[in-house]
């Protein structure tokens, strides 16, 4: 596996590119933000289901993308905030993804959620990626 400097960019590109692929499955080392992120995908629409794979010493997640008659329900993503450059917002700032038809995943104080809940509680925070 290679290693990169930035973990939650990797799993959401396995993702992407596993969905375009029309794959069943794809697999990222474990970790709790990754976790949180596809509880996220799964609730939106975006994956069918995700399972955290203990191996003694690496975990991993296995998650399956959702597919509408061979088509991902995923149509892009995009890493806003990133190591090098973090990217945070006020609950007013956080932006709206295709009118609506998109999602954005915020890190907040209150944990990770949808940019739409983020708004609703009033709660700025991280802008992790934008998803659509």
């Amino acid at each position: 596996m290679a290693v990169t400097s930035d973990p939650i960019a990797d799993f959401l590109i396995r993702f992407k590119n596993a969905a375009r692929a029309e794959k069943e499955e794809f697999k990222a080392p474990y970790s709790r933000m990754k976790e949180e992120i596809a509880r996220i995908l799964k609730e939106e629409g975006y994956l069918w289901s995700y399972e955290v794979i203990k191996d003694g010493v690496h975990s991993e997640i296995k998650a399956k993308p959702k597919y509408l008659d061979r088509t991902p329900a995923l149509t892009n993503l995009k890493r806003v905030s990133r190591p090098g450059l973090r990217q945070y917002v006020g609950a007013q700032e956080i932006p709206r993804v295709l009118g609506g038809m998109g999602i954005a995943i915020v890190s907040t104080s209150r944990g990770l959620m949808t940019g739409h809940k983020a708004r609703r509680e009033n709660i700025g925070g991280e802008l992790l990626a934008l998803v659509w």
